[in-house]
């Protein structure tokens, strides 16, 4: 294929430039592209859209409830752009929950989530996009049981989680998204909301407004939800959880952090085994091997450092010492509280079940 012939393949205003540059033949862009219209070079807007036909709303509450996360400037001026997290019966189109957090996180979802399941009880399923808190995106990523940590949560309640292929797919969650963005903003202001708290504060009576006017009867009354029962240990299941070898001198790292596990029976059987580490969302930190929780403490690294240094610099060494105190004595800073690391949002580290 000649050049020509290449840039009639462009744009037909850019390979209408081109022509006329390169080659010296002079047409208007549309002439050009009546002809690539003609050749099957080119389909115009009408032609390239895609059909997402309409699909049939699910019978039940419960049955099915579309999840998203919607990035604005919710506070206009008066605070952060931040994300709400928004739950959407497909049955009935009712907002089931909403939630203010700072970013689309595993840790947000897991709070969302709970708050769902505490209020209504466990749905069929879960209907999201292909985000990295939903779905294992990473094209390396061949280990493991291709589980994200929300999924594992799910399923260990069982619930199941759907990726939409599309937007159009989860139309009823982005609808309510564009209905949002509008009403609630103004609702925002005129509540003289201006912090994410304050903002949560305000969602309710929002939510029982918007579904009086907006959500439908659904087509089976029969409410698919079911109840939490007393083995669904919801501190257990919305952890993040990771595996880790233990070391022959019973030791592991975590999150930059050493662990030294106290030398006890069970300890020393999970020599060279997979151990599990379980961080909670308030703090808490379990290690366990075979569901049995082990003893540990971990290794200060940094406090070796500041007594080598004391030697040379007593006040670079005593506040490195205060610094450390200080972290031991408040606990491991939370995932939640700082900026979401990348592997919460793109690229999530597997768990490997059984």
């Amino acid at each position: 294929m000649d050049r020509a012939a290449v840039l009639c393949r462009f744009r037909a205003d850019l390979g209408a430039e081109k022509l006329a540059a390169e080659h010296g033949f002079s047409f208007s862009s549309e002439t050009l592209r009546k002809w690539m219209i003609a050749d099957g070079l080119w389909r115009d807007r009408q032609q390239r859209k895609s059909i997402h036909q309409p699909r049939r709303r699910r019978e039940c509450v419960g049955e099915l409830v579309q999840v998203d996360g919607s990035e604005h400037w919710w506070f206009e001026d008066r605070g952060p752009q931040c994300t709400l997290l928004v739950f959407v019966d497909d049955a009935t189109s009712r907002l089931m929950h909403l939630q203010f957090v700072e970013s689309e996180s595993t840790f947000a979802y897991f709070h969302a989530a709970r708050a769902y399941l505490e209020a209504w009880g466990k749905p069929v399923a879960f209907y999201s996009d292909k985000h990295g808190v939903f779905r294992v995106n990473h094209p390396g990523a061949l280990a493991g049981d291709g589980m994200t940590q929300f999924g594992r949560a799910l399923h260990a309640l069982n619930i199941d989680i759907i990726c939409a292929n599309s937007s159009p797919a989860k139309g009823r969650v982005e609808r309510a998204n564009k209905t949002l963005q509008d009403r609630l903003v103004k609702e925002l202001r005129l509540a003289g909301a201006a912090t994410v708290a304050e903002g949560n504060a305000f969602l309710p009576a929002f939510i029982a407004d918007y579904n009086a006017r907006f959500a439908k009867a659904p087509v089976n009354h029969k409410d698919l939800h079911r109840p939490l029962r007393a083995g669904d240990d919801l501190d257990d299941a919305f952890a993040w959880k990771e595996e880790r070898t233990l070391s022959r001198a019973l030791t592991l790292q975590y999150d930059k952090v050493m662990f030294i596990l106290e030398p006890s029976e069970q300890a020393k059987a999970a020599i060279g085994k997979r151990v599990t580490v379980v961080d909670y969302p308030d703090g808490r930190l379990a290690i366990r091997y075979r569901g049995v929780e082990l003893a540990y403490r971990t290794f200060d690294k940094l406090r070796q450092v500041s007594q080598a240094a004391t030697v040379e610099n007593k006040h670079l060494g005593a506040a490195l010492a205060f610094i450390r105190e200080e972290q031991l004595r408040r606990g491991p800073a939370r995932r939640s509280d700082r900026a979401p690391r990348r592997r919460d949002q793109h690229n999530p580290r597997l768990f490997k079940v059984g």
